[in-house]
């Protein structure tokens, strides 16, 4: 059941994943994709955005309609760091 602020910041936290944790988890799924490898800025940003979709969770949890949300924007994340270990691996053969 929403709480009573649960609007509030889930509006402050889908404006922080439009305008900041998507445009760039994007560009790092497109790098991955294409074999490179992350950054330790990559890494510090993966980090950051795995916490506040952590902090995110239990509001995303209390409002169905964020649900599917959610799951995308936790399979992308998925995709991302299991692209870079592959690349990781890959880099490490050589």
């Amino acid at each position: 059941m929403p709480e009573e602020h649960d609007e509030a910041v889930l509006l402050a936290l889908l404006d922080r994943l439009l305008k900041f944790r998507l445009p760039r988890a994007l560009e790092l799924k497109k790098n991955v994709e294409a074999g490179e490898r992350l950054t330790d800025a990559d890494i510090a940003f993966l980090k950051a955005a795995l916490a506040d979709a952590q902090d995110g969770q239990r509001y995303v949890v209390r409002n169905p309609e964020f649900h599917r949300l959610g799951a995308q924007i936790a399979q992308l994340y998925d995709d991302i760091v299991s692209g870079a270990l592959e690349n990781e691996k890959k880099h490490g053969d050589r």
